[in-house]
């Protein structure tokens, strides 16, 4: 009796595997897309526009420019005072610190 009901359950978990796939399938050739494209302009109108986006293009990401800082601090003093407050306790110092 279990063997029978193991079959069908797995008779019936390989027709649903089967008819998913089948609802996926399509033509490899993409026939559902324009294979013919009327265009007005030029190949040589084309081929300068693509060259002179391709000389004026950025390779930097927009908005990953960041502003410069201008500190007025010097940096012997910028570290004594980081060498005291560590001293003092006021920040932890390597690996330990406060949770």
């Amino acid at each position: 009796m279990n063997t029978a009901k193991f079959f069908t359950v797995a008779a019936l978990a390989t027709l649903a595997a089967v008819a998913s796939m089948g609802a996926q399938a399509d033509e490899a050739d993409g026939s559902q897309f324009a294979v013919k494209f009327e265009g007005n302009r030029t190949r040589a109108e084309v081929n300068a526009e693509a060259a002179t986006v391709a000389k004026n293009r950025s390779t930097e990401p927009a908005g990953s420019r960041v502003i410069a800082v201008q500190s007025r601090a010097d940096r012997a003093v910028v570290r004594a005072e980081a060498a005291e407050a560590v001293r003092l306790g006021h920040i932890s110092s390597g690996e330990v610190g406060y949770l």
